[in-house]
């Protein structure tokens, strides 16, 4: 792991023509991440012929609060990060510490918003495998990759301000009583 955060680390702190060039790379990289675990959890749910039990109207009823807060949610993020110059994309990253909107709540907000989008995806599109597996192990790797890979080269490039914020603030669920 050692040798891919510095990896990211060299990139981030590089050269900004390198970093232009590889944040639609990465960008892309990501959003097919986040679509295989739909288009898995559908091939698992006709293979096996599974349907859920929440069918129209009740499934919108669930889907729609989820998907609409988990987008806000990641936008709100991305706006903050576009704010302190910078893009959500790892190797090219804000020059500074975002602990303003969603970051004063939770580290990774823009994790959290995408986890509510799969999760009403699940429901939208009445996938079993979605919501209860693909998403789950989903968000399993995902919080994995961050805890070994994002932040250990947020501390090596934030030092000491990254490790107060993260001391005082939580993963990706806020804390409403201190």
């Amino acid at each position: 792991m050692k040798a891919i955060v510095d990896f990211i680390h060299r990139i981030a702190t590089g050269k900004k023509h390198v970093r232009m060039l590889l944040t639609p790379v990465f960008a892309t990289f990501f959003l097919v991440l986040v679509a295989l675990p739909v288009w898995l959890a559908l091939k698992v749910d006709a293979y096996f012929g599974l349907s859920f039990p929440l069918h129209y109207p009740w499934n919108g009823v669930v889907s729609l609060p989820l998907l609409g807060a988990g987008s806000l949610l990641w936008f709100w993020s991305v706006l903050h990060f576009a704010k302190a110059k910078g893009t959500p994309v790892p190797i090219s990253p804000p020059p500074a510490l975002v602990d303003t909107g969603p970051y004063r709540y939770v580290r990774n907000p823009m994790l959290s918003g995408v986890f509510l989008i799969l999760f009403g995806i699940a429901f939208l599109a009445g996938s079993p495998s979605l919501l209860f597996v693909f998403t789950p192990a989903f968000m399993g790797c995902s919080i994995l990759e961050f805890k070994l890979i994002e932040e250990p080269e947020l501390e090596k490039r934030l030092g000491k301000t990254y490790l107060d914020y993260k001391r005082r603030t939580p993963l990706l669920v806020p804390r409403f009583f201190r």
